[in-house]
């Protein structure tokens, strides 16, 4: 079930209502059911899917926790192995036969892998990985294992983040179902109103920026460099909007529940490095990759050779995680050599500023660090956007090409539809760059009663006219 969709319209106040009206005791196989309900309305039959990882990991944990020794290791190898099973025949079997039957060609060899005619669930990648958190956590003693198979069946379905996360941890989560939630009307105005702003960013600007990204990036050979150049920054806010977007609703819709989930973006474009900007970028599977993979690989500490290999190949693991598909991969080692080059040229950085009397804080030295940050992050798009490699390499080769000429506009997206999404992305940054000063719900809470509801209806009349209304589902929804 979309969120942008009649079908959740009407899904998500009934849910709200019969909610608040059981008794505490049964909330919880209600949730149950109702994220059921949710995500069986892509493919039912895929609730299967979920409900086996589920099972794996409930039956494992409470095997680690009490196991000892070699038994508590093998338990816990074998849910890590399982989960992962289910994952890489869904989404990376495909891939990987591929892989494999292309290298075996070139020495002369043509073996025929079995094919797996499989359809990838929608979010598998989101729900695998919150799964794993929690056998993880248990593995390592920071979380009890849970008894109750309804609860953790919960923290796995819960419908708000089940598609496209926030990826939440067990520590934050999974205590939340047992927490006793009144209807509380301060919750419900503040998670509809962060609702409303995941839907201007969705179907306002994510939406909207596609039609000349679809265009540029359909086919890239047929357009120039500066229709290209564009389509790319518009990439680059059409990705953030959409799953920052998805976030804000997800975050808002589980607070009028009564629950807490953990904010996923913290404006990423507004960052002066690469690194800063994998701070504040998808937080939960940035800060996952961190804990589970960066860290235990070592990460900084053994030196700047094993730093750098470290980060490449979390980083490479990370794109992946995206997509089966080499053009992830790259995109997630140029990210990674970012991050690396940044850590390695910081001292010699850091020098040559202090010769020019620029401070960290000073304008023009972020000015700089921001640009280079933006257009880095919009060339690694590139790679992200397109279908393959090669195309990848098409278009930042086309990036070059047509600028005497200076066409911006693309056949679905004309002069108007240009100035109205540059419009909304600085609407966008100039509302991001004020709730850092100052929350725009505080600043709302503080105007007299007419202004403030005029600024709600006006919101709602906006994304009811300049919105995109097809129904287009969440880029991050085929991860």
């Amino acid at each position: 079930m979309l969120f942008n969709s009649l079908e959740f319209a009407v899904f998500f106040p009934a849910v709200c209502a019969i909610y608040f009206a059981l008794p505490h005791a049964r909330r919880t196989s209600f949730l149950l059911l109702a994220s059921a309900v949710f995500y069986m309305a892509f493919v039912p039959a895929y609730i299967l899917v979920l409900g086996a990882t589920i099972g794996v990991d409930f039956a494992a944990a409470r095997k680690i926790e009490t196991a000892r020794g070699r038994s508590r290791t093998a338990w816990f190898a074998g849910s890590i192995v399982a989960t992962c099973l289910i994952l890489f025949a869904f989404k990376y079997y495909a891939f990987f036969t591929s892989t494999f039957v292309g290298l075996a060609e070139l020495a002369g060899w043509r073996p025929s892998p079995p094919t797996l005619d499989l359809i990838l669930p929608v979010g598998l990648s989101f729900h695998t990985f919150q799964s794993l958190s929690y056998v993880i956590e248990v593995h390592r003693g920071r979380q009890r294992a849970e008894r109750d198979w309804r609860i953790f069946a919960t923290y796995v379905l819960f419908f708000p983040q089940l598609v496209a996360g926030p990826i939440e941890r067990p520590q934050n989560l999974l205590a939340q179902f047992r927490a006793r939630h009144e209807f509380d009307p301060a919750l419900l105005t503040s998670g509809l109103k962060r609702m409303a702003w995941g839907f201007f960013k969705k179907l306002v600007i994510a939406d909207r920026l596609a039609l000349h990204v679809n265009d540029a990036y359909g086919d890239p050979a047929a357009h120039s460099g500066p229709q290209l150049a564009v389509a790319t920054v518009a990439f680059a806010y059409q990705i953030y909007c959409d799953f920052s977007g998805y976030s804000d609703i997800a975050v808002g819709a589980a607070r009028v529940l009564g629950f807490r989930l953990m904010e996923n973006f913290d404006a990423p474009y507004s960052a002066s490095s690469t690194g800063e900007f994998w701070r504040r970028w998808h937080i939960s599977l940035s800060s996952w990759f961190r804990d589970y993979v960066y860290v235990p690989l070592g990460g900084g500490r053994a030196g700047s050779w094993r730093r750098t290999r470290n980060l490449l190949l979390t980083f490479a693991l990370s794109g992946l995680w995206h997509g089966a598909a080499w053009n992830f991969v790259v995109w997630g080692l140029l990210n990674g050599a970012y991050v690396a080059a940044g850590h390695a040229s910081r001292d010699g950085r850091d020098r040559l500023w202090a010769r020019a009397g620029l401070g960290e804080q000073d304008f023009t030295r972020k000015t700089v660090g921001w640009c280079t940050t933006f257009l880095l992050i919009c060339l690694s798009w590139v790679f992200f956007r397109a279908t393959s490699v090669t195309e990848a390499f098409v278009i930042l080769s086309r990036l070059a090409t047509g600028w005497s000429e200076l066409q911006l506009t693309t056949e679905s997206c004309g002069p108007r539809q240009m100035a109205f999404g540059a419009l909304a992305v600085l609407l966008l940054e100039s509302a991001q760059r004020l709730h850092r000063h100052r929350p725009i719900g505080t600043l709302l809470a503080g105007m007299p009663l007419l202004p403030r509801w005029g600024a709600y209806a006006g919101l709602l009349i906006f994304l009811a006219l300049a919105g995109v209304h097809g129904g287009s589902r969440f880029i991050y929804f085929q991860f």
